[in-house]
């Protein structure tokens, strides 16, 4: 039989900040490592604090506390197998660090040194940059690179690994995921392919505020292309990968297994993980959503119940006279195909009461756009109420479409704890719902089959605010809308460029207007998964005293 050098890939879901929840997770990884007989087992970039730590890594006491974790970790782990892990790391600067531990000691220790500074990254902010791109360890013979995400992205560190005799890298990530991100690794890691350097790829897995982390830990003894797939996306859990020690190669059970293509079941799982962590981790007992029985809000239930499952969701129509007998009837028989509890509070005698208060200050004036506002935020209101009496997180159910031209209303149907939908434009929300009733998604807690009634993706969308009103009515068609708003947020046209593509110069212009007069909405709204290539939030941080215009 072929000695090989067994590698544990761990492949978990840390929560930030639970540096000894995170610590028994690895403790427990260790001893299934030694159960497997590993060699070794990989755990992911900043496993002990969690990924990413954003500011709470410049907190002294944190650093101590996980670099006693692991110092720890590393003297009771003597009889158990090797292992890599990341953390914070404090020695004549704060770097990234990942670990390698072996015989109850710290053997050697590699500081990250592509320091990622652009989208939802900032960690130039926060680390000191390595001092040596090059960490190569002994292991059963092999001499085996360390590098941390960023790193292979470009050629620099795997060139210097290779160059000090690497025949096996090992990569621990924190590797966000996004719709395009399967598509940039590949082109990035190809860069280096021509080192001929197996390497393994081990990342977290999870969602943390408003990333989402796919996992997708492969191993390849080249290329993207071959890659092998481990434990798969969106889920935990751990396999086991040798190194033949005769070939000097990554042993390959075969190309692409266990990895799935982009497309809308990635874009499903990763937007039903990000809620179900987001809940669970901030351990509240379910949702409550208001349910209108428009398209945003049945998707946005059928999220909720794939990702927690009926009991924990709670839907709530809210009537005014403004709502259709279409829309209580879509509301009610939504929920009742998701199985999640429904109720039916009339907001009527709330706006009445309203209308009451406000009648001398609002005397000789018109009724508008401010009356329409006090139904949303009665709404919210409501939804708070039953939040803060059950203890249920409100999740709010606006799209990106809506949040760009601030066709939301503040204190009202923004009012929340997360938004599932954030990222994902109206006409994306059309062709998800579509697809949710075509397809039960890996690992859904809710029922497969036709969970949104077809009169909600096809009836045309309103808020129902004002007598016979239609999304259309004030905007243009979400086709058009989605295409400028793609333009000017994901890829930062020129308004001619956009205006190039058929559309009418006034109408973009007005979009763009609206788009930045909004910016203060965005600030206050709850976060959301990135799904997309820049999200409002974490990735496009625009002023909110901005008089620019692209003229």
């Amino acid at each position: 039989m072929t000695d090989t050098l067994k590698i544990l890939a761990a492949q978990l879901n840390p929560i930030v900040g639970d540096i000894n929840g995170n610590l028994e997770l690895a403790r427990r990884t260790l001893q299934e490592g030694a159960d497997k007989a590993a060699d070794l087992v990989v755990f992911a970039e900043m496993f002990i604090l969690g990924y990413p730590p954003e500011d709470l890594v410049l907190k002294p006491s944190a650093v101590e506390d996980c670099m006693a974790a692991v110092k720890q970790l590393a003297k009771e782990s003597a009889d158990l197998p090797a292992f890599i892990i990341g953390s914070p790391w404090q020695d004549d600067g704060l770097f990234n660090s990942i670990i390698y531990c072996e015989g109850g000691d710290i053997s050697a220790r590699y500081d990250k040194q592509e320091l990622p500074n652009y989208g939802v990254f900032d960690e130039q902010r926060l680390f000191a940059k390595g001092r040596s791109p090059a960490c190569v360890v002994d292991l059963k013979g092999v001499k085996t690179g360390l590098a941390i995400c960023e790193d292979v992205w470009f050629e620099r560190v795997p060139s210097a690994a290779h160059a000090a005799g690497a025949e096996l890298l090992v990569i621990p990530n924190g590797s966000p995921w996004r719709r395009s991100i399967h598509v940039e690794r590949a082109e990035a890691f190809d860069r280096w392919s021509d080192l001929n350097l197996p390497y393994l790829f081990v990342n977290q897995v999870g969602g943390q505020d408003e990333l989402v982390f796919d996992g997708g830990s492969y191993a390849t003894n080249s290329t993207h292309a071959e890659r092998c797939g481990l434990v798969g996306q969106f889920e935990s859990g751990t396999e086991l990968v040798e190194f033949d020690l005769e070939t000097r190669k990554l042993i390959l059970k075969g190309k692409g297994c266990r990895l799935d293509h982009d497309g809308w079941h990635m874009e499903y799982r990763a937007a039903t993980l990000a809620l179900c962590d987001y809940v669970n981790k901030n351990r509240f007992p379910g949702v409550v959503l208001g349910m209108s029985g428009g398209i945003d809000s049945a998707l946005t239930a059928a999220i909720a119940v794939d990702a927690l499952g009926p009991d924990r969701v709670w839907c709530v129509m809210m009537p005014s006279k403004y709502t259709s007998s279409e829309s209580l009837e879509d509301a009610k028989k939504c929920a009742e195909a998701l199985g999640v509890r429904y109720d039916i509070i009339n907001i009527a005698p709330g706006v009445g009461a309203m209308d009451e208060m406000l009648a001398d200050a609002f005397a000789e004036t018109q009724p508008g756009i401010t009356e329409e506002n006090i139904q949303s935020r009665l709404r919210g209101v409501t939804l708070m109420a039953l939040s803060n009496k059950f203890g249920h997180m409100v999740v709010t159910t606006g799209n990106k479409s809506e949040m760009a031209v601030g066709y939301a209303t503040l204190y009202g149907d923004m009012c929340g704890g997360y938004n599932p939908l954030k990222d994902f434009y109206k006409t994306e929300v059309f062709s998800l719902s579509r697809w949710r009733n075509d397809n039960h998604p890996r690992g859904a807690l809710g029922p497969a089959g036709e969970v949104i009634p077809q009169r909600i993706i096809t009836k045309p969308p309103s808020a129902e605010l004002r007598e016979d009103q239609k999304d259309e009515d004030s905007l243009p068609s979400y086709d058009v809308l989605d295409d400028i708003l793609r333009g000017l947020v994901d890829r930062e046209e020129d308004i001619r460029d956009i205006m190039q593509r058929g559309h009418d110069e006034a109408t973009v212009k007005r979009i763009e207007h609206l788009l930045y007069l909004a910016e203060y909405k965005r600030r206050q709204a709850p976060p959301g998964a990135k799904v997309g290539g820049k999200n409002f939030g974490r990735d496009r941080r625009y002023p909110i005293t901005n008089r620019f215009r692209d003229d």
